[in-house]
């Protein structure tokens, strides 16, 4: 039985371009497909995280965390009676607007797009989904309804003044009503994020060599549960233990946000969907020990995977590929593919050719992007 703040697919707020309804998919199950489909979501198969997609085969991608995420995501939005269908979509879309080479290429086309309004992931993927997805013949983008462009948007919360340069574009033509906060389904999305990627970068950085299970075992929630899997499995083979281990982790995080959020949705007193926009706070989060402890978990990964030496030589070499492939671009645009070439020509001004010239660099591949340095520059 669905609550009565989950959102209601038969009172959506629509599209942008009116649509006849499917006879046998509700809207936000037309939603998570056209995701799934659109060529933004499957480029996410060679963008990475925080490896470069061509160091290993195992670990995670921009594709594999978002599927990640998406799992987790059902499974708290259904155990907390929210629209699963609604919540998948959101999380399915979260990372479309990623760069290449993760926050690294993200922080580098930042700073080269601030003359121009900045750059910003999410942003990026409402600019994706609502007119750089060019496949259908009635409307650029993908014309998703208001309640998934809303959680794609302020899935994190509400976005305060000054919005990133291609929100703001879209907001001038359809009101996602930026200063409150998103829907329940899309909260669960952003904090399914945080599971996910907490997860499995313990372990990516532990199959690369960044740090050892004995390194770990320290941490809060991690050490618990390596020593549950000891008493419980003694003498388990490595491999094992540690997924075991790993997998307590994750449902220790789950476990939490089930059994907090649910409690905060019926303290709330919110009825509607809208209830739940206007609170003013978030309704899906951890616990305060369990928040503690996660920010616990992140302080080692920072100083152990993020800023690793090797990864810190890796980011320095990525960032100089976007900071040589801007200005590249700019300066000559015929460098650009012939199918953005009309982009180009209609671009009124260097504001505009500088937010085509973003539009193409974020949208490539880790593989793609060393690529076309290669083939440009050397």
């Amino acid at each position: 039985m669905p609550a009565p703040y989950a959102c209601d697919p038969s009172v959506s707020r629509g599209r942008l371009y009116p649509e006849p309804e499917s006879s046998f998919r509700s809207c936000f199950q037309r939603d998570r497909d056209r995701i799934i489909h659109s060529s933004a979501f499957r480029r996410l198969k060679h963008k990475t995280q925080v490896f470069v997609e061509h160091e290993g085969d195992y670990f995670r991608t921009r594709l594999t965390h978002s599927i990640e995420v998406a799992q987790v995501a059902r499974t708290i939005s259904g155990a907390l009676g929210l629209n699963e269908e609604l919540t998948e979509a959101v999380a399915l879309a979260h990372d479309l607007g990623h760069t290449p080479f993760g926050h690294t290429g993200e922080d580098a086309l930042h700073a080269l797009m601030a003359p121009y309004g900045g750059f910003d992931h999410n942003a990026q993927a409402i600019r994706i989904v609502t007119a750089l997805e060019r496949h259908y013949a009635e409307f650029d983008g993908l014309n998703l309804t208001w309640e998934t462009l809303e959680g794609i948007a302020k899935h994190n919360g509400p976005v305060k003044p000054p919005l990133p340069a291609a929100l703001a574009e879209y907001a001038t033509r359809h009101d996602l009503e930026l200063a409150t906060h998103a829907s329940a389904e899309a909260q669960v999305a952003a904090l399914s994020d945080d599971v996910a990627y907490n997860n499995h970068d313990l372990h990516d950085g532990l199959r690369a060599g960044l740090f050892t299970d004995d390194d770990i075992c320290g941490l809060p929630i991690v050490g618990p549960a390596y020593a549950e899997v000891d008493r419980t499995y003694p003498g388990l083979e490595p491999r094992r233990r540690r997924h075991e281990a790993l997998r307590r982790v994750f449902g220790a995080m789950v476990s939490d946000v089930i059994k907090v959020s649910r409690a905060a949705l019926e303290t709330s007193g919110a009825q509607t969907a809208d209830d739940i926009r206007t609170l003013g706070r978030q309704v899906i989060r951890f616990s305060d020990g369990m928040w503690a402890e996660i920010q616990g978990i992140r302080a080692f990964l920072f100083e152990r995977m993020y800023r690793a030496p090797d990864v810190k030589r890796m980011r320095a070499d990525v960032t100089r590929v976007v900071e040589d492939l801007f200005p590249l671009f700019m300066s000559d645009p015929t460098q650009l593919p012939s199918d953005w070439r009309t982009d180009v020509l209609e671009a009124e001004d260097e504001e505009a050719l500088a937010r085509i010239v973003a539009d193409y660099i974020a949208g490539m591949t880790d593989r793609f992007a060393l690529e076309t340095h290669q083939r440009l520059i050397g």
